[in-house]
């Protein structure tokens, strides 16, 4: 069987566990390598970073110190321009020609997939996770369900590189990285929310605080 590869993005301002908790459930229920966290630059379709570049990927590899089912990619951050997924799909082909690549989205994420830059040309470069709560069902357009029925995988389809849409049932904890910088402004406790090393390094250089 071919070594696959997951892919999250984002901008972790900070990465908390909502983010690596269902990403590890996908790694163990498709057999995945490893997972590549990779943190926007400039996201096309959000508010910018309140952190650095530089003070996210230091969060982002304190988070995953220990564990080697995750890798640190930062790709997206060595990039000009707007952080487009398709572009750094081209990328992590170029490095892995043969390799499956799973891409990893929510359900919301999933649901928009079609105000994506090139968005039909995903599925040429790689498969798409879809990551469900547990009894939460997908109500989709018609359009886009077409194209979700014509995509879906099924377990035969675990050999191909890319092309095939995978739903997959994770923990989903509702834990907000907006909500996180905001309580960590008010000077409200964030544990059990992100890894501790995280906490301490935005404790030790003031991050998020109100009034820096």
């Amino acid at each position: 069987m071919k070594e696959a590869i997951g892919i999250l993005g984002g901008t972790f301002d900070p990465i908390h566990y909502g983010h690596l908790r269902p990403a590890l459930d996908v790694a163990e229920q498709l057999n995945l390598s490893h997972i590549r966290l990779i943190p926007n630059s400039t996201p096309p379709h959000r508010d910018q970073p309140q952190a650095t570049a530089k003070q996210r990927l230091l969060m982002l590899n304190l988070a995953v110190k220990d564990n080697e089912q995750f890798v640190v990619d930062d790709r997206e951050l060595q990039r000009e321009g707007l952080s487009y997924t398709v572009d750094t799909l081209l990328s992590l082909r170029h490095d892995f020609p043969d390799t499956p690549l799973y891409l990893l989205v929510g359900t919301d994420a999933f649901l928009g997939i079609k105000a994506w830059h090139h968005w039909r040309q995903l599925l040429d470069l790689c498969h798409i996770v879809v990551m469900q709560r547990p009894d939460e069902g997908l109500v989709i357009s018609s359009d886009l369900e077409r194209w979700y029925q014509q995509h879906l995988a099924s377990v035969a389809d675990s050999h191909l590189s890319a092309g095939k849409i995978w739903p997959i049932v994770v923990t989903q904890l509702a834990i907000s990285a907006t909500n996180i910088r905001s309580d960590i402004a008010r000077n409200v406790s964030v544990q059990f929310l992100l890894p501790d090393e995280v906490i301490k390094v935005i404790n030790e250089i003031s991050l998020y605080k109100a009034n820096r």
